[in-house]
């Protein structure tokens, strides 16, 4: 039976919640249902304590086990290619790379790292400005863990007596208890100093407690010495290192949480740690001792269901945001606002504002409320008004959230002097917002407002100059995206409207009538197959409300190439899907020694996909296609090392004189497993495995595909017959990401480092004697990619339009060309003018021609 599962809209986000009832803890039977409660409920004590810090999740996708058996757990940074563009995130450099954290902003996001299974979030003691930029520790933290021998009571002793060393420097800590052995002590900081200086205060802090209490209270981190004593653990004041974050639930046995507590609690004894039921308790009779640290006044900071990170200290007048902002400004000269402190239409991260500001030169200021400040950028020329067109944008200091009603006169003599009006304001919605990187939202404009209505932008980092950050602002398409992005699932109706037609009838080859009786193949008992008469089966793309009725089995889909493999005539050979032999460029898959035996009476078809394999350990059709386009020996055998390539193997066709395809899909997998176990070990030898039959809830497949960061599932009819050449609805792909094959018609120069190259290229699919035009396509290009697109352009260059309609604006500057090549794009929807939504090349489609493309 399926999970399970919901539709819900939180914050103004709509999450689609799975396998509501799969339990987490088997221990307690906590369902992820209950976390999600949970998680809601606490959502205003622990985005505050959260806020704006790159956030590293523990996951558990099948529930923690129990004591005996735990489940697995992977740890997860960097966000991948699934996540939703509107969780808010930061891109941090370490050495060898930039890892993009999200940030546990809204209760959105919170609820969506419940749904993947984060049961722990972690993060450090420094929080990401909206440059991008990390900031200085705003908070100290002691992780008292006690060693063996030693508890929570041990704990408590030691963090009384780190209190008093703490509060004599004028610092009032709060306690937590973590929820798995120790306390954490937290202190508020002023950010006035850096990770390496808090971090040496905290390690004089550890040693003295060790010196004067060495029987209770360790600071070296071996384990030989700390039986019986309490490490007082200053390390996590490290900027690379991160802590559970207050009310985060604990991957335990049971559901455990980072509870914070009072200082009465740790010194009334018998301390335990507290589950998550106690906790919404306590802040059921409005207690969070935590607020002094988080900056969540009163306890509470707003509804769960507000977007805003809930952290209102930051509003006022003690936020280190603003600190820039009022060096640049004197209260008692501009009438400017200093307090912070937001008017009715302000709080909720949704206010925009755009200022015309006539200065010493004409500007429009473009300020869009996030984390409890108005992140601001200037614009010269004001917002673009055609997407032909980007403008300059600088980031500016942030400003404080009353600026957003502000209208009047700035005094000469004072900075930015001048007259300010408001030019149009009103709510956005995010798309993207990657902290000092990039910025994608649609804002909703007033009544006659300068804007017309809604418009949505992106604003993309490019550089710095004279020490500000340099923007470009770029109108995306004109129209409205105030709604949740549908998608085809939710609807199905939504790919009628792109050209989809119905599905013909297969056509009957002499092939399929001859396979109508096992016992003749076609041409004689050992004939040698063709590649032409074994044409691969096609799937349509659909939804799981497509699987009517039972027997269907499940694969997952592989992100490669297709192969018909035809061995005869005791050689093996490798055909792609449009019938080109391919063996060259695959030769670790040719030798006859591989396969079974192929003697004068043995020949055989199978199909299968020829994958690469990335780094992270998932196909990558992106590296694949540094093997597709080879043939000669010396670059194919050089590829062999760096591009590594396995074969999925699916499906039996043909076999020892018999044409199979006739047979139920289950009898050819049966033939399959025979086929494959007959070559041994040779098989697995050389990466040629049998691509695994799932047998799980298709829901539960589906998520589990996200979640391995895969492109999605196979169903397959187990009792239907292989149609060769034909798509059919036997097969069908449930896809997680979109994508589409698109023929090349036509490309665009490039402006700025690309002006000499490709700038985009003009998509379409065949319909009727041309093109119908189905958008471009800019982004997900090499820089090598380019110049041989550039030279492969130029090759097929023509007069004229091979589309039928091509909008002006896209065609004024555009190059056409022959339509033969065949590529693929990702992309976010289908418009309702039929065009692709935020498409980004995937990479050529060799494997397959124009006649091979269809909608969806």
């Amino acid at each position: 039976m399926a999970g399970r599962k919901e539709r819900v809209r939180v914050a103004g986000r709509e999450l689609t919640l799975t396998s509501l009832d799969r339990v987490f803890y088997p221990e307690t039977g906590t369902t992820k249902a209950d976390v999600l409660a949970y998680y809601a409920a606490v959502a205003h004590v622990l985005i505050p304590a959260a806020a704006s810090r790159p956030a590293t999740r523990k996951r558990w996708v099948h529930g923690v086990g129990t004591a005996e058996e735990p489940g697995q757990m992977f740890f997860q940074k960097n966000l991948d290619e699934s996540t939703p563009g509107w969780v808010p995130r930061a891109a941090i450099t370490h050495k060898e790379r930039t890892i993009h954290y999200p940030l546990v902003n809204d209760p959105a996001t919170l609820a969506w790292f419940g749904q993947i299974g984060s049961l722990e979030i972690h993060v450090p003691q420094w929080r990401v400005d909206s440059h991008g930029n990390a900031l200085n520790p705003d908070r100290l933290v002691l992780d008292l863990d006690p060693g063996p021998g030693a508890g929570l009571p041990e704990c408590v002793e030691v963090a009384l007596l780190a209190r008093t060393i703490l509060q004599d420097v004028g610092l009032d800590p709060v306690p937590v208890t973590s929820g798995s052995k120790g306390i954490h002590l937290y202190a508020k900081l002023d950010g006035g100093q850096t990770s390496d200086q808090i971090s040496a205060f905290a390690h004089e802090l550890a040693r003295a407690l060790e010196a004067d209490h060495p029987d209770l209270a360790v600071s070296d981190m071996k384990k030989t010495l700390r039986h019986g004593k309490v490490l007082v653990d200053w390390s996590q004041n490290n900027a690379a290192k991160t802590t559970i974050v207050p009310y985060s639930l604990r991957g335990k046995a049971t559901p455990t949480v980072a509870a914070p507590r009072t200082w009465e609690e740790l010194e009334s004894g018998g301390l335990e740690h507290l589950d998550y039921h106690a906790v919404l308790e306590r802040l059921e009779a409005g207690e969070d001792p935590f607020a002094p640290i988080s900056g969540a006044a009163g306890g509470s900071t707003g509804s769960a269901g507000s977007e805003g990170s809930g952290d209102q200290a930051s509003n006022g007048a003690d936020n280190p945001r603003l600190a820039t902002y009022r060096s640049m400004r004197d209260p008692a000269k501009t009438p400017e606002p200093f307090t912070g402190t937001p008017d009715e239409r302000v709080g909720l991260n949704r206010t925009f504002v755009i200022q015309e500001h006539h200065a010493s030169r004409l500007h429009y200021d473009f300020r869009l409320e996030h984390d409890g400040v108005l992140v601001s950028w200037a614009i010269p020329k004001g917002p673009p008004e055609t997407p032909d067109k980007n403008h300059l944008a600088v980031q500016t200091e942030d400003h404080p959230l009353d600026y957003a009603t502000f209208e009047g006169t700035i005094p000469a003599g004072e900075y930015g002097a001048g007259e300010v009006t408001i030019w149009d304001h009103g709510t956005y919605d995010t798309h993207k917002w990657i902290n000092g990187k990039e910025v994608i939202v649609t804002l909703t404009g007033a009544d006659g407002g300068g804007l017309g209505g809604t418009r949505k932008f992106a604003l993309i980092k490019t550089g710095r100059s004279d020490g500000k950050d340099q923007w470009l602002i770029h109108l995306m398409e004109k129209e409205s995206h105030r709604y949740p992005r549908r998608r085809p699932e939710d609807d199905p109706e939504d790919l009628a409207g792109v050209g989809e037609t119905p599905e013909p009838e297969p056509k009957e080859t002499p092939a399929d009538r001859a396979s109508r009786d096992p016992a003749a193949p076609p041409g004689g008992p050992q004939a040698a197959p063709s590649s032409l008469d074994f044409r691969p089966m096609m799937a349509t793309s659909g939804t799981v409300a497509d699987l009517d009725g039972s027997g269907w089995q499940f694969e997952l889909k592989w992100d490669g190439v297709r192969a018909i493999i035809i061995g005869s005539d005791g050689r093996v050979r490798i055909f792609s899907r449009n019938g080109i032999d391919v063996s060259a460029t695959y030769p670790e898959f040719t030798d006859p020694a591989l396969w079974p035996e192929l003697g004068p009476d043995r020949a055989f078809v199978a199909d299968g996909e020829i994958v690469a394999v990335g780094p992270s350990g998932k196909p990558d059709f992106g590296l694949l296609q540094g093997r597709m386009k080879l043939t000669r020996p010396g670059d194919v055998h050089k590829a062999q090392r760096t591009i590594p390539v396995r074969l999925r193997l699916f499906d039996l066709l043909y076999d020892g004189g018999t044409d199979l395809r006739a047979m139920p899909m289950r009898r050819r997998r049966k033939r399959l497993e025979t086929f494959y176990g007959e070559a041994g070990e040779s098989l697995a030898g050389v990466s040629i495995e049998l691509s695994p039959v799932l047998d799980e809830d298709v829901e539960d497949l589906l998520e589990s595909a996200a979640e391995l960061g895969l492109e999605g599932i196979m169903a397959k009819r187990a009792d239907t017959r292989y149609v060769s050449g034909q798509r059919t609805r036997t097969w069908i792909k449930l896809k997680l990401e979109q994508t589409q094959e698109v023929v090349v018609g036509g490309w665009r120069t490039g402006k700025g480092g690309r002006s000499s190259t490709v700038g985009s290229l003009l998509l379409g699919i065949p319909e009727g004697d041309g093109l119908r035009y189905v958008g471009r396509v800019g982004s997900g290009f090499s820089g090598r990619e380019l110049a041989e697109i550039k030279e492969t352009m130029d090759r097929l260059a023509r007069k004229t339009s091979p589309f039928h309609d091509v909008p002006a604006l896209d065609a004024a500057d555009a190059h056409w060309v022959r339509p033969e090549l065949v590529g693929e794009v990702t992309f976010g929807e289908w418009t309702e003018s039929g065009r692709l939504r935020h498409p980004v090349w995937r990479g050529w489609r060799v494997d397959k021609t124009p006649d091979d493309v269809v909608p969806g």
